[in-house]
């Protein structure tokens, strides 16, 4: 239904919603659609008498029954589907019952589920939502947009992605539409960003999984993937596209491949307003654990060795706000200082200076190799992750390799040997990649390892202490993040506010007490999300980024929060 059959002002969390279709054209619109919750007033101005169960039932009874079908479905990926079904339906009974329960439904409607929604997009495909742009097609980028109904000051968020390094399963063409769904889907139950705000975007430039292009049901373009010139025409068109139309909007770039995303942000920051999450809110997420492991070592963050496994785009994004913050707060007073302190590996080992296949974005963070003629190491033309310890002895270890069981036992003690309160990070998703789990760190350091993971692991009990593990969700950033720069109409976001985001998420935890988490939980999701958006706007604001400074930060952030109950209906 085009949206001219209702009216609300979204700029607000508690805007009227005024429609102006009957019948059933108001059932189908998961807008304006309520079910058994419209009053016997409504149904007859309405004209939907008769449509729906004589009952009248409020929004509490809904949820209760949509979350009984939801645990009767025994898979993952039917309760997702499910989920899809009810937010397709009514779109305020999904958000009440996905705020209402969003520590155990995350992780179904976001990773680690979402992934097999993506693979199976083309088979489990049902309605559409967001918009789809071909590079065959350029032409209709435009119209395409302009079909989504939305006018240029309705528009906080595009979430963007090409698809070629979707979460751990890589291409997947256009099922990618899916992580963009389910990432807006985050921004509102966690941060109140209003659904009717958000355009979800997938660019299919063609797959060079083989699977879908040999599969009668794949619904994108068959051919291989396009790179070069006309990739990049193709992306210079859609940022011009999205910075005319919606002037006002925070363009989000998601699961880019590696080769893509440092370079596309690089290229457009300074002329839109964007954000890459896999490189800069996954790097918030960990330095906000990391400075609240830092407050507990008792040494200054300059003291610190850090030693990054897996070095590529969110490896390198994690390194660039750690030194960013090191130059900003520490005793680093040169970038060539901030980047001694690190070392960062590969797939080939170590980074030096001599090794060609480094791309522009890791190559600051390579070794001369002068400066290890020193070490003791078997092979100097691979220097591993062991021989790091032994020789560089960090202290802080963050792990984004994908390699399940990396940090051995060995490495775990020898770490232990010369660190008091060694900071150990394995970040790999899913579960099965995670370097090392936290039970094993925790043993292996009698207690003394503090512990952040990238999947979700349950509390653990040692010597009679439960040790809560803090999970680095990208959830407890990017939402706030988009609900401050919407809010104060940033027209960049700088690295300034990407270290206010973390800092205000590590300003909420208390990790001194033994066994307490490094993180806030995300059952406080929308405390977390509030307290971000206003270290943002704040922030931006500082920077003279903001077309709209807060003048009383927290009132204006909760009046932004849109919040999933039944607005005041008006038939018009």
């Amino acid at each position: 239904m085009p949206s001219t059959d209702y009216e609300q002002d979204t700029s607000t969390g508690f805007g009227p919603l005024r429609i102006k279709a009957r019948g059933r054209a108001v059932m189908t619109n998961p807008t304006t659609n309520r079910g058994t919750a419209f009053t016997v007033e409504q149904r007859r101005e309405l004209g939907i008498v008769g449509l729906v169960p004589t009952r009248v039932t409020n929004l509490e009874n809904q949820v209760r029954r949509v979350y009984e079908q939801y645990q009767r479905t025994t898979t993952m990926l039917g309760r997702y589907l499910h989920l899809a079904g009810v937010r397709d339906r009514n779109e305020v009974l999904f958000y009440r019952l996905l705020t209402s329960n969003i520590e155990e439904m995350l992780p179904v409607i976001y990773t680690p589920t979402i992934g097999e929604a993506i693979e199976r997009f083309s088979h489990e495909f049902s309605r559409p939502r967001g918009v789809f742009l071909s590079i065959d097609q350029p032409e209709l980028m435009v119209d395409s947009f302009l079909n989504f109904g939305l006018n240029p000051d309705e528009v906080d968020l595009v979430v963007v992605t090409d698809s070629e390094g979707i979460l751990g399963i890589g291409d997947q063409g256009i099922g990618g539409i899916q992580i963009a769904i389910g990432k807006l889907s985050v921004y509102t139950a966690a941060a109140g960003v209003h659904p009717r705000r958000c355009i979800p975007v997938v660019l299919d430039v063609g797959t060079d999984n083989l699977g879908l292009l040999s599969s009668e049901m794949y619904l994108g373009e068959r051919h291989a993937r396009v790179r070069g010139e006309k990739y990049d025409e193709f992306l210079a068109l859609f940022v011009n596209t999205v910075k005319d139309l919606f002037p006002n909007a925070m363009l989000h770039w998601e699961d880019f491949g590696t080769t893509n995303a440092h370079r596309l942000l690089t290229t457009y920051r300074e002329e839109i307003c964007t954000f890459n999450d896999d490189i800069q809110g996954t790097a918030a997420v960990v330095l906000a654990a990391i400075l609240a492991g830092v407050d507990v070592t008792g040494l200054e963050l300059d003291d610190h060795r850090v030693c990054v496994f897996g070095a590529g785009s969110a490896g390198i994004g994690i390194a660039n706000l750690i030194r960013d913050t090191m130059l900003r707060t520490g005793a680093s007073e040169t970038e060539e200082e901030a980047y001694s302190r690190f070392y960062a590996i590969g797939i080939n080992g170590l980074y030096v200076d001599d090794q060609p296949e480094l791309m522009p974005f890791q190559r600051p963070y390579a070794r001369a190799r002068a400066d290890l003629a020193d070490w003791a190491v078997a092979d100097p033309n691979h220097i591993t992750l062991a021989d790091v310890i032994r020789n560089a002895r960090p202290t802080i270890l963050i792990g984004t390799s994908t390699r399940g069981g990396a940090f051995t036992r060995a490495i775990v003690e020898e770490i232990a040997s010369y660190c008091a309160r060694p900071i150990i990070f394995p970040l790999s998703n899913p579960t099965s990649r995670a370097e090392a789990t936290p039970a094993d760190l925790l043993t292996w350091t009698d207690g003394r390892a503090l512990v952040a993971t990238g999947s979700p692991f349950w509390p653990v009990d040692l010597d009679g202490v439960r040790y809560t593990i803090a999970q680095a969700n990208n959830a407890l950033i990017f939402p706030g993040l988009g609900l401050g720069v919407a809010t104060s109409q940033a027209t960049r976001i700088s690295d300034g506010m990407i270290a206010a985001a973390a800092e205000a998420l590590a300003g909420m935890v208390n990790a001194y007490r033994q066994g307490a988490p490094l993180l806030p939980t995300i059952s406080a999701l929308r405390t977390v999300s509030a307290t971000v958006a206003v270290a943002v706007a704040q922030q931006a604001a500082t920077e003279g980024l903001a077309r709209n400074p807060l003048t009383d930060p927290i009132q204006q952030i909760y009046e932004r929060m849109w919040q999933p109950v039944y607005p005041e209906i008006e038939a018009i």
